[in-house]
């Protein structure tokens, strides 16, 4: 199949009110091309320079996701236009997006990263890093961010009950800080989880986002 008629099989198997973003951080801008000419807007990189750069070569109309490691001198070269930083795990990466979109007069959306996975190379706050930022002092006068939701990969395993239970882990604490009482830049409303190998059990465990990059472009 080409680009289109996978991403209409993805839209199809996500349904009503998922988002798909498309990891383009390893395609060319053909195959971006062709999948915005399919209808898709919103696109995901890990590296601030290649979506800076990408940014100038595609329409305005394009809603560019931060989905890699973000290091804090990187936040000024996408603060002008960043639609949602979904891999935020420390209270000083929270204050340097807040200073940059301040610079910017914006509010930049972003996500805190939870590390669900058995691997130690992937990124995220644990459990009680997590109530540490959320209850810090400070977060409140961070006014030029806004936290709305959460984002967690799964270990890369071909387990599917290790996958399932991470992603049930993971709902049920953007469940829980849904419902707590927070700061009022925090409004939990986007669960980021589930790529091309594990997007379907990520929706079925309640995925309002996915990131998707090999099942769209291959």
């Amino acid at each position: 199949m080409g680009i289109a008629e996978n991403i209409a099989k993805i839209k199809e198997e996500l349904g009503e009110g998922v988002t798909l973003v498309a990891v383009s951080k390893y395609s060319s801008d053909e195959a971006v091309q062709a999948a915005y000419d399919a209808g898709l807007r919103d696109f995901g990189e890990n590296k601030a320079q290649d979506v800076t750069a990408r940014k100038e070569r595609f329409p305005e109309d394009v809603r560019w996701h931060f989905i890699g490691h973000l290091q804090r001198n990187k936040v000024k070269y996408i603060a002008p236009y960043i639609h949602l930083i979904h891999s935020v795990d420390s209270l000083k990466l929270l204050k340097e997006i807040n200073k940059r979109a301040k610079n910017e007069e914006r509010v930049i959306p972003v996500l805190l990263q939870l590390h669900i996975a058995k691997e130690e190379s992937k990124f995220g706050l644990d459990e009680n890093e997590l109530e540490e930022l959320l209850s810090a002092d400070l977060l409140p006068e961070l006014q030029n961010i806004r936290v709305e939701g959460l984002m967690g990969m799964a270990t890369n395993t071909e387990n599917v009950e290790t996958i399932r239970k991470e992603f049930q882990n993971l709902k049920a604490e953007y469940d829980r800080l849904a419902k707590a009482e927070t700061s009022e830049n925090v409004q939990m409303k986007i669960l980021s989880m589930g790529m091309s190998n594990d997007y379907q059990i990520a929706v079925e465990c309640g995925s309002t986002m996915v990131r998707i990059g090999s099942a769209v472009f291959s």
